[in-house]
Parts: C-alpha cells; sequence; structure tokens
C-alpha cells in the first residue's frame, strides 16, 4: 500500500467532538483516526464492539470483563476457580455465553491476519436475513499501516466510545428480550478461512432497525471498492443472550 499523503494540520477527527443526535434522526456513528491503524486494531475494535452491544441490549447482564470474572472468579495471577452465579442453571448459561463469545474472539483474530475487513454485521434477534436490530462496523474507509506507521490501539477505543458516549444511540431503542446474535463478517474470497463459511449470495439486510458505526482514517480518499473480490463469510457459532 502506498503510503498517504502526511496529514495537514488542520486535519482533526470529525469524530473527536460529536453531537448528541437521536438515533432515529441519524443512525450512523463517525469517527475519524488521525493516521493509520493496524488489521489488529481493526479486530480490537470489532471485539469490543460486539462486547458493548451485547450489553447495551441487555443480552449480557454485566459488561463482558465483569461477568467473566463473575463466573469464573478470574483474576490477574489467580488460579481460575469457577463458582456458579445464582444457581446451576443460571452457571451453565453464562459459561456456555462466555465459551462462545471467546470463540468468536478467537477466530475473528485470526481471520484479520488473513484479510483485510471491510465491514462487519451484527444481526440480533430475527434471522441473518430479516434481523430485528442490524450494526454495521464500516472500516473501509480505514488507512491501514504496520505497527511502527500506526496509532496506539488503546486512544483510538478511547475516541471510539467517546463518540458512542455522546451520540448515545441506545437511548431511543426499546428493551428487548432475550435474542441470538449472528456475526457476518467481509473478507477476500480467496482468504481460505477455515471456520467461518462463506455465504456467497448474501446481501445486508435493508429492515430492521440499523446503526452503522462508521470508522476511517483522516486523509482517505474515498472508500474503495470491494464488490468483486470480497464476499460475506458467516460464523458457524451463534450468540445466545442470557439473563440472570
Amino acid at each position: 500500500m502506498e503510503k498517504p499523503d502526511p496529514q495537514p494540520l488542520s486535519c482533526r477527527p470529525r469524530g473527536s467532538r460529536p453531537t448528541r443526535r437521536s438515533s432515529r434522526d441519524d443512525p450512523d456513528v463517525c469517527v475519524v483516526f488521525p493516521g493509520l491503524v493496524t488489521r489488529e486494531s481493526c479486530c480490537r475494535f470489532t471485539c469490543e464492539l460486539l462486547k458493548h452491544i451485547l450489553h447495551q441490549r441487555h443480552q449480557l447482564p454485566l459488561p463482558y470483563e465483569q461477568l467473566l470474572h463473575f463466573c469464573t472468579g478470574q483474576q490477574d495471577g489467580e488460579e481460575v476457580v469457577r463458582r456458579p452465579i445464582k444457581e446451576a442453571s443460571d452457571s451453565r448459561h453464562c459459561q456456555r455465553a462466555l465459551a462462545d463469545l471467546e470463540e468468536l474472539i478467537s477466530q475473528l483474530d485470526v481471520f484479520f491476519t488473513l484479510t483485510p475487513v471491510p465491514r462487519v454485521l451484527l444481526l440480533l434477534g430475527g434471522s441473518p436475513v430479516s434481523p430485528k436490530e442490524l450494526y454495521v462496523i464500516d472500516m473501509e474507509g480505514i488507512l491501514v499501516g504496520n505497527g511502527e506507521q500506526s496509532l496506539c490501539p488503546r486512544p483510538c477505543l478511547r475516541q471510539l466510545f467517546r463518540a458512542l458516549f455522546v451520540a448515545d444511540p441506545f437511548s431511543d431503542l426499546r428493551s428487548s428480550g432475550l435474542m441470538s446474535l449472528v456475526l457476518m463478517v467481509q473478507g477476500h474470497r480467496d482468504c481460505a478461512t477455515d471456520w467461518f463459511r462463506p455465504k456467497l449470495n448474501y446481501k445486508v439486510p435493508t429492515r430492521g432497525h440499523t446503526l452503522t458505526i462508521k470508522l476511517s482514517s483522516c486523509g482517505a480518499d474515498g472508500a474503495p471498492d470491494h464488490s468483486d473480490d470480497y464476499i460475506w463469510f458467516q460464523a458457524p457459532v451463534t450468540l445466545k443472550g442470557f439473563q440472570n
């Protein structure tokens, strides 16, 4: 990839000072990073958004890190001790949800090393072709670089979640019951993944509540065309929400 032109001094991330808006008025949350971003960082953005959306939409009773500690009793440097939440059934549901989520995160790590990922879809409720809620993570505008050239992921995550906090896209949504989440990821058709299942004819749903989170780099000149060489892949694991 050619190096982008030097960033002008006047270029400030548009996502650094987002204005509060209703999710019904503008379903997009736009974040512009002030430089290059690695594929590993893009994967981390995706995984953190996945965990955040599951909690915000009441599919997990606690944020992921708290749930992991509560279900396993795990702390840094401590041996993992399994312990139930309230009842054995709750513990089984918690362990199953965490195991499925951890497997999906692990496989996303692999997938992002195999191919650039322009977009990820989180389809909540309903079916993959007709979900109740659709969350689009659009990364087509990100300029990818190596570790030395690229931004540290931690401040990028702070910028991303600051934009989500100010935009407040979940406040207008009604509380929902437990739903299943299907993840679709876009990648090169020849990426040779052995876990995600190719869906050659899949089309992004147009019905249901949609929130698009657009991530890009300052100075990117439009999104590349991925229509021919990139296809959708579906995760074989369906995440099922639970409450204790």
